[in-house]
């Protein structure tokens, strides 16, 4: 069954743009309260260990492998699609939560989602991280070289496909990999319901990363 497979392995290290990018929008929003990460893992890579969130008065992660430990992180054991029998998740019992390259494993992620708004008190602020696909960065490159091909030979069906196609990360199982996410996935749907939105597309393939805030009642 589906959900019994979500969250039971996360990849074992976070790029350190993602990292960094993480690390300046929590600084931003200050948050001093309680954290939690959906899809944390015991070791320095989890979300919980940025520098940013060291004030935190307390840091709990959630993940189908707990429970854990990592210094003064406290990690659950959790299926993220619905935490309600948990100690402690009750509606709005955290200040910020977070979750990075979980939801393309989560075959149910809209329901992962309305956990993370549950969860999140008015006011306060999820975070996002997903893999991503945009519209190629090197569009004259890829047209130079697609010029190039042409004149050695390469069918002008092939340089179409090419002309019409985008980079994405390759298939990651953790167990499984379900979904890619577009910019507009992102804001109207990842984000959806927040306000003061933001969005970030880095590197290539991307990753988009994207922060709101919980409207008040």
């Amino acid at each position: 069954m589906f959900p019994s497979r979500i969250l039971s392995t996360t990849p074992s290290a976070m790029h350190p743009t993602v990292f960094a990018t993480f690390d300046r929008l929590c600084a931003a929003h200050r948050c001093d309260g309680d954290v939690l990460e959906i899809g944390s893992m015991p070791s320095p890579d989890t979300l919980l260990c940025l520098p940013a969130l060291r004030h935190a008065r307390r840091r709990v992660g959630v993940n189908l492998d707990g429970p854990a430990t990592f210094g003064d992180i406290e990690i659950r054991r959790g299926i993220a699609n619905d935490l309600r029998g948990i100690d402690g998740f009750d509606d709005g019992s955290f200040d910020m939560v977070l979750c990075n390259s979980m939801l393309e494993h989560d075959p149910y992620f809209w329901k992962t989602l309305a956990e993370m708004r549950r969860l999140v008190r008015p006011g306060g602020v999820i975070g996002i991280g997903v893999p991503g696909y945009v519209k190629l960065p090197l569009e004259r490159r890829v047209a130079a070289l697609t010029r190039l091909l042409s004149r050695i030979g390469v069918s002008e069906g092939w340089l179409e496909r090419c002309r019409a196609s985008t980079l994405t990360l390759q298939v990651h199982n953790f167990p499984s990999d379900y979904y890619r996410f577009s910019a507009a996935a992102m804001a109207d749907v990842l984000l959806e319901g927040l306000v003061a939105t933001e969005l970030h597309t880095l590197m290539v393939p991307p990753r988009l990363i994207g922060f709101g805030v919980k409207p008040a009642r």
